[in-house]
């Protein structure tokens, strides 16, 4: 034990000794506070983000179209954070989605901390040529590695907040000068003012019913399912991709019967899986999985042509040296 004897008249050794025990205490107390921090498993900024939009929104789709995300990777993030802070955050029956007692508490604490994130990321920010990009909602860029990859190596990168546009609508906003890059499907060479630059090719996969006779195969073809109707999308909603794709139909050998794809991709799929239709979907788009449904493989003749060409595109008159770097990242990386 420490032996300190004081003077009654020397206060500043015995203020000085209870400031060195009062260091002491403070500073293993923030040690230990700082090894829980570290140690602990704690939820994520994503997690917070897709509880705080599906909080505002009490809807799933419409929470996912506000972040840009699809619908089933931002139900797993919610099932994840449920699962992790053990207590279930909303209910859900027929007349929609509710927060819980557990879930409105969460909100306003997930508020503050991404208040706090954002706050510390503005003050912190390096002054650098920002760009602002936008991609179309036809695709998952966080399930093409290459394009992923590069987006993360550069610098002054901003997702634009686009919510839940076509290419079409990405070449409006484009011309309006509220994006400086957009990532789109296909070329459209009706448009003079802006220019295109290859970056990769996606193929579409084959979704269909997995009861169906030709689900056993590797490769399916359209023929073999030429029974089924085809969820199809609007010619404006991406005018270059539909021309594409209507080429290879008006050769087949059967009349390719089209029917309205529905707006929520949950409930196509849905209907895919109760043996209603068949649908083509990028192959970065093929994450949900449910009873009754399987992704194939086109054969060779059909997937050569059924595909999307991933293009940035950028204004003519854009003679900015970060652009044109940032569109040169892009190319070189895949």
């Amino acid at each position: 034990m420490l032996d300190v004897t004081f003077k009654e008249d020397d206060s500043r050794i015995r203020i000085n000794y209870l400031n060195v025990i009062t260091v002491i205490f403070i500073h293993r107390f923030c040690m230990s506070i700082r090894s829980i921090l570290i140690s602990s498993n704690l939820p994520t900024v994503k997690q917070l983000q897709c509880f705080t939009a599906v909080a505002q929104e009490l809807n799933f789709r419409k929470a996912a179209e506000c972040i840009n995300m699809t619908q089933p990777p931002l139900t797993r993030q919610i099932r994840c954070l449920e699962d992790l802070l053990g207590y279930e955050l909303f209910t859900r029956n027929t007349h929609g989605v509710h927060l819980t007692k557990s879930g409105n508490d969460l909100l306003i604490e997930a508020e503050k901390i991404l208040c706090l994130i954002s706050g510390l990321k503005a003050r912190n920010a390096r002054s650098v040529d920002k760009i602002r990009v936008g991609a179309t909602n036809t695709l998952n860029f966080e399930n093409i590695s290459p394009i992923a990859g590069a987006l993360k190596s550069l610098v002054g990168i901003e997702s634009a907040d686009v919510h839940n546009m076509n290419s079409s609508q990405l070449i409006q906003s484009l011309q309006k000068s509220s994006l400086d890059i957009a990532l789109i499907g296909e070329q459209n060479t009706r448009v003079e003012d802006i220019s295109f630059h290859w970056i990769y090719r996606e193929p579409l996969l084959l979704v269909m019913p997995s009861s169906h006779k030709a689900a056993t195969q590797h490769q399916v073809s359209l023929e073999d399912v030429s029974e089924l109707p085809l969820f199809w999308f609007s010619w404006s909603a991406n005018p270059a991709f539909y021309e594409k794709c209507e080429k290879l139909f008006e050769k087949l050998s059967f009349p390719l019967k089209r029917i309205k794809e529905p707006d929520d991709t949950i409930v196509m799929l849905s209907k895919v899986a109760k043996g209603n239709a068949i649908a083509l979907m990028p192959r970065s788009m093929c994450t949900f999985y449910h009873e009754g449904l399987c992704y194939k493989e086109l054969t060779d003749n059909h997937s050569k042509h059924l595909n999307i060409d991933i293009y940035a595109a950028i204004k003519n008159n854009d003679r900015r040296p970060h652009i044109f770097e940032a569109i040169k990242s892009l190319k070189s990386s895949l």
